[in-house]
């Protein structure tokens, strides 16, 4: 074999061997499985901002490799486009796969909030479940300009978040949720309701605010339309609401103290100043006192006709209350409740 073959043999081998180091390489770092996680998906929270090293710190416990990880994710350029948001890497992704799926694989999650007291009760539960926190989203709960373009107060806010379960982006943030959560609050509020609001003569706001005395006045679902009912005979007749669940809210309010525990209202509290104390003045508080569910709302919109106007906690089947037509009935009723209550020693 002449030198010239020789040369051309080795140059060929040099190139093979070269082609298969290359493949080898693009093989193991592109196409080989690249996570250590054995259950069968792991999610991954890119935060708004964060650089490539944050990215790699939030990755590290999921990817054996990860310098394998950052040769193909510099030279996918995936450093100079890093996107926020909640995303999903599967068991057995290699380095190709996991890169695509944080880069455009966004996945929506899961957001539940009900029986909130206030909206700082709310921006915290959103702060836990969503990227922002909760000093973000009770700014932009509070901001005038959003107030005003959905003719919200302060005090009716709260009647903006319908409570259920919605499914938004992770890193939404606090203006869009709100607008989210108006659409929502839009759709909930349906031909029908709307109608049956204007019918019992309660404007939405008010529906929502009469639920949540309803929602704290009783757990059983099924009473809650009875109890409703109550309160309209008292609306139509110009009664009084006189509902303990907002002294209560008035003495947290005033106190400044929404973690005080108030199991029974006493004589004194119900001359509290306060314009949700529905003892002292007349007609609906001007917002609600809680986030109260879709079946108080509905109990409030279809609410049972009756001719009832006072109820207490019925000692002997608890959960639920004895109705009274009048008030010699309610005080034979109402005074069950005291000797029971005072039997139990709670004083407060």
């Amino acid at each position: 074999m002449s030198n010239l073959k020789k040369i051309i043999v080795a140059t060929l081998m040099l190139g093979l061997l070269i082609m298969a180091g290359f493949a080898y390489f693009v093989y193991n770092n592109i196409f080989v499985p690249n996570t250590s996680f054995e259950n069968k998906e792991a999610h991954v929270y890119i935060t708004t901002g964060a650089s490539f090293n944050n990215v790699l710190e939030e990755l590290s416990p999921l990817i054996k490799d990860l310098k394998s990880f950052k040769t193909v994710a510099s030279k996918k350029g995936y450093p100079s486009n890093i996107k926020a948001g909640h995303y999903v890497i599967n068991k057995g992704m290699n380095n190709n796969e996991i890169i695509n799926a944080i880069r455009i694989g966004n996945v929506p999650v899961i957001v539940k909030f009900n029986n909130q007291e206030r909206i700082e009760n709310l921006a915290g539960s959103l702060a836990n479940q969503l990227e922002a926190d909760s000093l973000s989203f009770l700014t932009a709960m509070q901001d005038e300009v959003f107030l005003k373009k959905y003719n919200l107060t302060k005090e009716t806010v709260l009647c903006n978040f319908i409570p259920n379960t919605y499914e938004v982006y992770w890193n939404i943030s606090p203006k869009n949720f709100n607008k989210k959560m108006f659409q929502e609050s839009d759709n909930f509020w349906s031909e029908k309701r709307t109608e049956k609001a204007k019918s019992i003569g309660l404007t939405k706001h008010q529906v929502i605010s009469l639920a949540a005395i309803v929602q704290k006045e009783t757990a059983k679902v099924e009473e809650r339309m009875k109890v409703a009912g109550v309160y309209m005979n008292r609306i139509k007749v110009g009664m009084l609401l006189q509902a303990d669940p907002t002294v209560i809210y008035s003495k947290k309010l005033l106190d400044n103290d929404f973690d005080q525990q108030i199991k029974r209202v006493l004589y004194k509290d119900l001359e509290l100043d306060s314009p949700y104390n529905t003892y002292k003045y007349a007609g609906i508080p001007p917002g609600p006192i809680t986030m109260p569910d879709i079946s108080s709302i509905d109990a409030v919109l279809n609410f049972e006709h009756h001719n009832y106007y006072y109820f207490v906690a019925d000692v002997t089947n608890f959960g639920y209350h004895k109705f009274a037509k009048n008030l010699a009935q309610h005080n034979r009723n109402k005074n069950e409740y005291v000797r029971w209550i005072s039997k139990q020693k709670i004083k407060r």
